[in-house]
């Protein structure tokens, strides 16, 4: 699946759809407990309607023991018994052939962080991940500020991500395909748009993607509208938060912004609140606040030239 591909598929956020082992175990628990919650239900009314029907004494001890202790009894027992048969299997460590990618929650973006041992790569980006289709990823979990909850419906259940502590969800895609993920705690005014978009590709087309994900970005750009954006952006300070590999100073993190070595390549922006394009990044860059108000980003417009947005927009649609 290329990048076009991928771009006209629309990304569903439903657990209906399962994609993987692990929504696949969670669809049919939750096919099970509707099923029983049906046939309960049925039931009640049933004897609801024949007690309408017939004014026969009722025998309490009997429905005492039957229905209020036999019962709910068996039922939670067969349902223990049948969740434990569908519980992941966590694991303190990831399998050997897993890919292994650290994902911190902020107020509200994701930071994500890949390390592939097998093929040597490590690169960091942001509010987007992709998968190799058919592999499973051990995914890290944490949280540099306050609660946060990763949810992938059409992957896997949903896991908090609590501030010190490290929580871990493996998932793993049948097929190539793109899906929406988002933030399931409510974690300040912008957490309904905390969301990520989730990618699996071929795995032949993951390893051209993650080759070109580490690379810098290009240190010298030859074209004058690109290199007038590169120095608005390092003149205004841009670098204080977001790191550009082989742009901003060698080991400077950026920790406070997403990382935005490759961010002309990302599917959307804001972590997921604008479809990534020059138009939309110039409008991110200009109206930050309007679009996503309390984003620790100021907006453009307050503090710079025009001139200046527009170069700083070109140039990041350009780091491809």
């Amino acid at each position: 699946m290329s990048s076009a591909e991928v771009d006209l598929l629309p990304p569903p956020q439903s657990a209906l759809h399962p994609a993987g082992p692990a929504a696949d175990s969670a669809w049919e628990v939750m096919l099970v407990l509707f099923g029983g919650g049906t046939v309960l239900l049925a039931g009640v009314m049933l004897l609801l309607a024949l007690s309408l029907r017939r004014a026969r004494p009722v025998r309490a001890r009997w429905w005492l023991w039957g229905g209020g202790l036999a019962l709910p009894v068996g039922v939670l027992a067969a349902l223990f018994v049948y969740g434990e048969r569908h519980r992941p299997a966590w694991r303190p460590v990831p399998p050997p052939d897993a890919l292994v990618v650290a994902v911190t929650g902020h107020m509200w973006w994701w930071d994500v962080r890949y390390e592939d041992r097998r093929a040597g790569l490590h690169f960091r980006t942001a509010n987007e991940l992709r998968l190799p289709a058919g592999r499973p990823v051990y995914l890290a979990l944490a949280s540099a500020d306050v609660i946060h909850s990763f949810w992938v419906p059409a992957l896997a259940g949903k896991m908090d991500m609590v501030p010190g502590r490290l929580q871990h969800l493996q998932v793993q895609a049948d097929a190539p395909g793109r899906w929406r993920g988002q933030c399931a705690e409510f974690c300040g005014i912008q957490h309904a748009r905390m969301a990520l978009d989730v990618v699996a590709l071929a795995p032949a087309d993951f390893e051209d993607w993650a080759r070109r994900q580490e690379r810098a970005a290009e240190p010298a750009p030859v074209d004058v509208r690109r290199a007038a954006g590169r120095d608005a952006f390092l003149r205004h300070r841009c670098d204080a938060c977001h790191a550009v590999r082989g742009v901003t100073q060698a080991g400077a993190d950026g920790g406070r912004g997403p990382d935005l070595t490759h961010a002309g390549s990302r599917l959307s922006l804001g972590a997921a609140t604008l479809p990534n394009s020059a138009g939309a990044l110039r409008d991110w860059v200009a109206h930050t606040q309007a679009l996503k108000p309390g984003a620790q980003m100021p907006s453009g417009q307050a503090r710079l030239p025009p001139q200046a947005i527009d170069d700083i927009a070109a140039w990041l649609a350009g780091l491809q």
